[in-house]
């Protein structure tokens, strides 16, 4: 039986769908329990629920042989696994946002939960910036003066909108990737392919669909 983890939160729902849109059937009471570990009845799967934070620790690890998680989180953890397929899922997009008129190549300050993607970019205009690390809304940031901007997750960018903020510089796409444990892929090779081929089937039925 192969383990996957899932990330809690935003993408389950768009996971769960792709999971079954894949013949395989992950339990309906995954988006609504206190259970950490269900099964699949009809596949030899069990899977996990985690933060999205924790997902790439899982697979890294081999507690989970496979693993879904956004491309964001997966960049940030640098977890040395198997990036298999980008699942086109839970669409979205990491930001440089802050105050209208802001110039970018003068910015010091930067409040975030994705420091990698703020020093990468900032270090492509030669800035030295100091990173705020939050955890929750860091559009309050540059509002309350601790930071000059954010990098941040958006989607439809209203969040920015209504706390009077704009998008300075867009980064890079995301949506969720199918990752693997090194291991797995070697040992469970016939297993994981067998999955991994399932999903981009129905990957490939969805682009013709449509």
């Amino acid at each position: 039986m192969l383990t996957v983890a899932l990330a809690k939160g935003r993408i389950l729902e768009d996971t769960m769908q792709r999971l079954r849109s894949a013949g395989f059937s992950p339990p309906e009471e995954l988006l609504d329990t206190r259970k950490l570990v269900l099964e699949d009845k009809k596949h030899p799967l069990r899977y996990l629920l985690a933060k999205p934070s924790d997902v790439p620790v899982y697979v890294e690890h081999g507690a989970a042989d496979l693993g879904v998680v956004g491309k964001d989180v997966l960049y940030e953890s640098q977890a040395d696994v198997h990036e298999l397929i980008d699942l086109q899922d839970g669409r979205c997009r990491i930001v440089v946002a802050g105050p209208s008129g802001l110039d970018v190549k003068r910015v010091t300050r930067v409040a975030t939960k994705y420091p990698r993607y703020a020093q990468a970019y900032f270090r492509t205009l030669g800035r030295q910036i100091e990173i705020i690390p939050l955890s929750g809304s860091v559009e309050l940031a540059p509002i309350i003066g601790l930071s000059d901007c954010i990098v941040d997750l958006v989607e439809t960018g209203r969040t920015l909108k209504e706390n009077g903020l704009i998008e300075l510089v867009s980064l890079s796409a995301i949506s969720t990737r199918l990752i693997a444990n090194r291991r797995s892929y070697q040992v469970r090779g016939s297993e994981v392919d067998h999955v991994v081929s399932r999903i981009r089937d129905s990957l490939c039925e969805g682009s013709v669909a449509q």
